[in-house]
């Protein structure tokens, strides 16, 4: 087995910020942190490209350091739709677990196939980032003293600039926009489609759909579900639920109802309100169905 000492500093943090975002998204107490979402930008905008440029140029020579940057980001916003077209046709299709490790497999893949191809290069030739040498130059030119002090007022208005952008990126990545406040609220048949709805019944025959509420109102409400049967004469109430969700949370369910009337074209109505105020529907849907003598 290689030492760890031998493998390049680049494939090093390359392999570790895999395996941290993997952390924090596969961690029920990580997962819920700023953190996630900014080790998961390079994770699907960066890491695979990198690594898969590295394992294409080994050699210092092939590419410089600006050309390995923008192809990384280039390749990455490639690579990451081929694996996700890939996925669509497994049974695991296009969900956050098979994406996360499938990326993890081809990054930390690429990551060995370039430790193998720099070895593979005489020693001096392979590509290296020189972390510690610039580090040391970055050392002593910020510990130098100044020619003069306007030098040093621009040397920290730079630095203080280059924290500033950081930070900025920082919340603007961890705090995103609110946006419309609505809820979902469909109806589906017993197969789980957007057709195939029971419409016609016998008197004492049952009929089933899925209705699902998605709360998309970026704070936690309360819904309240109920069934009417509208005639030309009269209406008859169904069961009434209730539920509560948080935001992005959705509730789905099979319902049951049994037409206790006989009618043509008679609506049965499902009415949805919200926190507590029954008085007007905040979304309603509907069915025509037609119920004749058993």
């Amino acid at each position: 087995m290689a030492d760890m000492n031998d493998v390049p500093s680049d494939l090093k943090i390359v392999v570790s910020m895999v395996l941290l975002t993997c952390g924090f998204i596969l961690i029920p107490q990580l997962s819920d942190t700023a953190i996630r979402t900014i080790l998961g930008l390079p994770m699907v905008l960066f890491l695979p490209g990198y690594s898969l440029i590295a394992a294409l140029f080994p050699n210092r020579d092939d590419l410089d350091g600006i050309e390995r940057v923008a192809l990384s980001f280039g390749l990455s916003i490639a690579v990451v739709p081929l694996i996700g077209l890939g996925l669509n046709y497994t049974p695991w299709g296009i969900r956050l677990l098979p994406i996360l490790i499938s990326l993890s497999f081809f990054t930390i893949g690429m990551c060995v196939v370039a430790l193998l191809r720099r070895r593979t290069l005489p020693e001096g030739e392979e590509f290296s980032v020189p972390f510690a040498s610039t580090y040391h130059s970055m050392k002593g030119e910020l510990s130098k003293k100044p020619d003069n002090k306007l030098d040093r007022v621009l040397s920290i208005i730079l630095v203080l600039s280059i924290i500033a952008s950081i930070v900025t990126l920082i919340y603007v990545v961890v705090t995103p926009k609110e946006g419309e406040k609505f809820t979902e609220f469909y109806i589906l048949g017993i197969d789980g489609m957007a057709d195939g709805y029971p419409t016609n019944f016998t008197l004492g025959e049952s009929g089933n759909v899925i209705v699902g509420v998605v709360n998309h109102e970026y704070e936690v409400t309360d819904y309240s579900l109920r069934l009417f049967l509208e005639n030309n004469s009269s209406s008859v109430a169904y069961e009434q639920l209730y539920m509560s969700l948080e935001h992005n949370e959705t509730w789905e369910e099979e319902l049951s109802f049994m037409p206790e009337v006989v009618g043509e074209d008679m609506k049965l109505q499902f009415l949805l309100y919200k926190d507590g105020n029954m008085t007007v529907p905040y979304r309603d849907l509907h069915l025509w169905i037609d119920v004749g003598e058993g």
